[in-house]
């Protein structure tokens, strides 16, 4: 089991980074939660990791801290929730928001999210109940090394195919195309990174 990586990032494809930890490239794939988080290209980061092995891949998934990665371990758990819509969700919803959706019953703003039908959402609020009665008195675990937190991403790092990649993100994440486009495109502006894009996008559907 690989609990936890630090490297250095060398690559962020949402909804998937490589970080070089001595030599060795680990392709991870993390919520955008995370991703924003991240630090730029070249620089430190340390994530934690949940490695899952099927008979035709194995996976790493990172997060930023280890409550995002425990709400991501609970998800799987649920019946119908394999890895990738447990990323969608985190994708699409803040790990405190979801806690809130599930103590107050809230059904509608899960269904927002692709991949989660009603009867999806149903089943999420019974058996995640429970299981997140102590969320609250989870310490704050934040683990991510960065230069600084909330510095823009600089120019250097902007790409001109930065809807492209957005688009792509989205559909990774479970989205269809048209609805990718039609998302991405409303919240466009010159000069906006990949992430910034993504994050204004979901924020927009859901």
């Amino acid at each position: 089991m690989i609990g936890r990586l630090r490297g250095v990032v060398i690559e962020k494809m949402p909804p998937q980074l490589v970080v070089d930890v001595n030599g060795v490239g680990y392709e991870v794939e993390a919520p955008m939660t995370t991703f924003y988080k991240l630090p730029h290209l070249g620089e430190e980061v340390m994530l934690f990791t949940h490695f899952v092995v099927r008979e035709d891949a194995q996976l790493l998934y990172g997060f930023a801290d280890r409550n995002e990665r425990r709400l991501f371990r609970d998800l799987i758990k649920v019946n119908g929730v394999g890895p990738k819509l447990a990323l969608t969700i985190l994708s699409g919803i803040e790990a405190t928001q979801f806690v809130r959706c599930v103590h107050d019953g809230d059904t509608n703003a899960l269904v927002k999210l692709p991949g989660v039908g009603k009867k999806t959402a149903e089943r999420l609020l019974v058996e995640m109940k429970d299981r997140l009665k102590d969320w609250n008195n989870a310490p704050e675990d934040f683990s991510l090394v960065m230069s600084d937190s909330d510095a823009p991403m600089p120019a250097a790092n902007q790409t001109d195919n930065s809807l492209e990649e957005a688009e792509q993100a989205l559909i990774a994440l479970g989205y269809k195309p048209a609805q990718a486009s039609k998302a991405i495109n409303a919240v466009y502006e010159s000069g906006m990174s990949t992430e910034d894009l993504i994050r204004h996008a979901l924020k927009g559907m859901v």
